[in-house]
């Protein structure tokens, strides 16, 4: 039938058609996607962080130019150029083995990416050498691009020891609290726990471990821990190591530890100040010119003249007591007690009862006229 053939032909026209597009779309999918395997490969390298250098070798004296990407952003870096190091092993010896006192800082930008020009200086430590770039706050990130400084030795690197090999199985913890001698000054003292554990296929016996432990950027100081035990192969074991800081030591810290002459990890510990050694020197501001005011009055009391020594006066009629009792007077050392004053008048020196004249007569007979008087013979008088 033809009416009915044609739309089996319109259907089956539709299906290649549509077969087309799918086929179309999914070379087109299959093409983005390998399109975009190697942008995501860069992409995902960029992370990373990744160091380049200007020159490959330069002699002492010269500048190299550092740039790098991936970094933290706004994170600030250290810049240096070290020995026994390659990039696949590290830095041997850790921060030992660079040039510290020529080293440079450098902060990242927003997108992570830093430029800074570094002086080239011999490292300690013969070559094989590289810049080594480090993050100094923040997160542990580090990169290292190989560098030849001109005219310095060169020697092999140690070969890796065959059979055992530990690694870190945990991170650092730092053990333990200060008590009062610690709060006036004593040695700030911690435990660095951590587990290990034998990758190697031979047993680790008796491991030697260095623990560093550094103020702000400067270098660690190693001392050298043995641990007694064997850790067989495939095993793990809880390593306990003491920590010891200088007395009076306090602010930002960072205990490292080392194996096999490379740093395996790192633990920031913040030591607070020692207040007693503080409230100690305040009391000693205050007592120290209390008695020295105190012996400079003793001085003054003591070469002070005979006649103007009030205290030692005063102390001595406490001795001799010579101080006023029951209404008496006080008299001076040495002096006689007369008797007791009377209550008679005083007198001028110069005029005495004796001397003075006699009473003043008066008569006490009436001076009226009219009063008659008698003499001796009984007449009166007129």
């Amino acid at each position: 039938m033809p009416s009915g053939g044609r739309p089996a032909r319109g259907k089956r026209g539709d299906g290649v058609k549509w077969t087309v597009l799918r086929g179309l779309v999914v070379v087109l999918v299959l093409a983005s996607v390998l399109l975009g395997l190697p942008v995501g490969g860069v992409a995902f390298a960029a992370e990373r962080p990744v160091v380049t250098l200007s020159d490959s070798q330069a002699g002492t004296g010269g500048t190299v130019t550092v740039r790098g990407e991936g970094w933290p952003a706004r994170a600030l870096l250290m810049v240096l150029v070290c020995g026994r190091a390659t990039p696949a092993r590290g830095v041997l010896g850790g921060t030992n083995s660079c040039a510290n006192a020529d080293g440079r800082a450098v902060t990242t930008d927003a997108d992570g990416r830093f430029s800074r020009r570094l002086p080239v200086t011999e490292p300690p430590v013969p070559c094989p050498c590289v810049v080594h770039v480090a993050t100094a706050t923040g997160a542990k990130e580090k990169a290292d691009a190989v560098f030849q400084v001109a005219g310095h030795p060169v020697e092999a690197l140690p070969e890796e020891t065959a059979g055992g090999r530990l690694s870190v199985l945990t991170d650092l913890r730092l053990e333990g609290s200060g008590g009062l001698l610690t709060w006036f000054g004593a040695p700030p003292r911690r435990t660095l726990v951590l587990t290990v554990g034998n990758v190697g296929t031979g047993s680790v016996r008796d491991p030697v471990f260095q623990v560093g432990t550094a103020h702000g950027v400067f270098a660690p100081q190693w001392d050298e821990h043995r641990w007694r035990g064997t850790i067989a192969p495939g095993r793990k074991a809880r390593i306990e190591l003491p920590v010891e800081l200088s007395a009076g030591a306090h602010g930002d810290y960072t205990v490292s530890l080392k194996y096999g002459g490379k740093v395996v990890a790192e633990q920031p510990w913040r030591v607070g100040r020692p207040w007693g050694v503080t409230l100690f020197w305040l009391l000693l501001c205050v007592v120290v010119p209390t008695a020295v005011f105190r012996i400079g009055m003793a001085v003054v009391d003591r070469i002070r003249p005979p006649g103007q020594r009030p205290r030692q006066r005063q102390r001595q009629r406490q001795r001799q007591g010579r101080r006023p009792r029951h209404g008496r007077l006080a008299t001076r050392p040495g002096a006689t007690e007369g008797p007791r004053p009377t209550s008679t008048p005083a007198v001028l020196p110069w005029f005495t009862p004796d001397a003075g004249p006699g009473p003043v007569p008066h008569d006490d007979r009436p001076t009226s006229p009219t009063t008659p008087t008698t003499t001796p013979t009984g007449k009166g008088t007129p």
